[in-house]
């Protein structure tokens, strides 16, 4: 695999915009961590990848947690005395309290304020609430409307289901050379919001649909789950196989424009790690790294002490960082094609160095070998670059000993991990150099 030349082959803009039509597709849908809004968008992800869908019957134990009983909405609303829809949940999702139990009820203001959720601080967005393990009803709505409901008797319905079914995800595995695998990771769980999370459901359908037309040294696993509970489950019934993942990333809020922000494995310096710390540094923007916390998003499940997978989280703006977030603004607006492209890169950036961190042994170890009467010296880039590729050239040959894999010399010599390895292939071609065995 080669990152040199993705951005022709990929046509990335175009790849945007497909990208943006599946949020779009998927964006109307009220999902929940159960229900049929969460099978559907399973569906539409289908249609682009072979996603094996999984279901997981409620009550089932897993680890500390039990598996919750199935939701299910068809309309909700509150109407004032003249029968008005006031609060609409066709209009918008986020109106009802995902989780919410059901009823039918008249009631006073006061007593309707008491269920009512709203953001004062900006007053014109619907905020998204939800109430997954404690049973109640509540609707949110923006607060000048309703600073705006007068004081009368309303009518509030929930036509709502809470009853045993299931938790359902998907799951797409791409066998490689090797039975060692790479991970990533979508929650798919929240209802409209674009940014968080239909970006990382779009990334990683494209990711893998792309990943699957090319050769791989690596095994890769997605998984379209919902959060929290859906890693809590996947790990628990999946407990023998974890022993594979090598590598992996957590995938959320990579379509709004912010920079690039990673968080590391709990490792700290997992190959996961440097991995992504180099393709941001070498990217020419600017990033950030943050050191792990456990509390975040999945890569908590995935980094709890009795898993301590390499498995760290790369965003753009990260959660709760961006005033969109967990609102009626984290809309089709936020996310934009060019910016899933330019994430979709940055994540094939880093399958990239993971694909090609091989170690090498160099075979003529004796004095440097002379490069120019093999060519080498001409064969890579053009005249400008040269000294940068012959200062390439000898970092690889000094440093493949059979201990020093070829992140490493990048890392010690300060160049691009690509150039790097473009070195390593020359050298191996002219017989200066030999992969040392898995």
């Amino acid at each position: 695999m080669n990152i040199a030349n993705l951005r022709s082959t990929l046509e990335l803009n175009e790849i945007g915009r497909e990208m943006y039509r599946l949020i779009t597709d998927l964006y109307p849908i009220c999902r929940s961590i159960t229900g049929d809004g969460f099978r559907e968008s399973l569906s539409l992800v289908k249609n682009q990848i072979p996603l094996r869908l999984h279901e997981v019957p409620s009550g089932t134990p897993v680890f500390d947690w039990v598996v919750p009983k199935e939701w299910n909405i068809k309309d909700a609303y509150i109407k004032n005395a003249q029968g008005e829809r006031v609060v609409d949940f066709k209009q918008s999702n986020l109106h009802v309290v995902n989780y919410s139990t059901p009823m039918k009820a008249s009631m006073s203001l006061a007593e309707l304020k008491e269920h009512l959720f709203s953001l004062p601080d900006q007053p014109d967005l619907i905020p998204y609430r939800t109430s997954y393990y404690k049973e109640n009803w509540g609707f949110c709505l923006s607060h000048r409307q309703l600073l705006e409901l007068p004081d009368e008797t309303y009518e509030v319905a929930i036509e709502s289901s809470l009853r045993d079914g299931s938790l359902s995800y998907g799951e797409y595995f791409l066998p490689g050379e090797s039975a060692d695998e790479v991970l990533f990771s979508c929650h798919c769980c929240h209802p409209s919001l674009c940014n968080d999370n239909l970006s990382g459901v779009a990334v990683v359908t494209f990711l893998a649909k792309y990943l699957s037309s090319l050769p791989r040294r690596y095994s890769y696993r997605f998984l379209f789950i919902p959060g929290t509970i859906g890693a809590i489950t996947w790990l628990c019934l999946n407990e023998n196989r974890v022993s594979k993942i090598k590598h992996g990333l957590v995938v959320a809020c990579v379509g709004d424009p912010g920079k690039f922000t990673y968080k590391k494995s709990r490792q700290g310096q997992a190959e996961i790690d440097r991995a992504v710390a180099h393709v941001l540094k070498h990217a020419g923007q600017d990033y950030e790294i943050l050191e792990f916390s456990p509390y975040g998003y999945d890569e908590r499940q995935f980094c709890s002490p009795g898993f301590n997978l390499p498995v760290g989280s790369l965003t753009r703006t990260p959660h709760g960082r961006y005033p969109e977030y967990h609102t009626s603004a984290d809309n089709l607006d936020l996310v934009q094609p060019v910016y899933l492209a330019e994430s979709l890169f940055r994540y094939l950036a880093v399958i990239n160095v993971l694909e090609n961190n091989q170690k090498f042994v160099n075979l003529n170890p004796k004095c440097e070998p002379q490069l120019g009467k093999r060519g080498l010296y001409g064969t890579i880039g053009g005249q400008k670059e040269a000294k940068t590729i012959e200062l390439a050239l000898l970092w690889v040959l000094n440093l493949s000993d059979g201990s020093h894999a070829l992140l490493d010399i990048a890392e010690r010599a300060s160049l691009n991990f690509e150039l790097i390895h473009t070195a390593a292939t020359a050298l191996e071609q002219h017989g200066l150099l030999e992969k040392c065995l898995p």
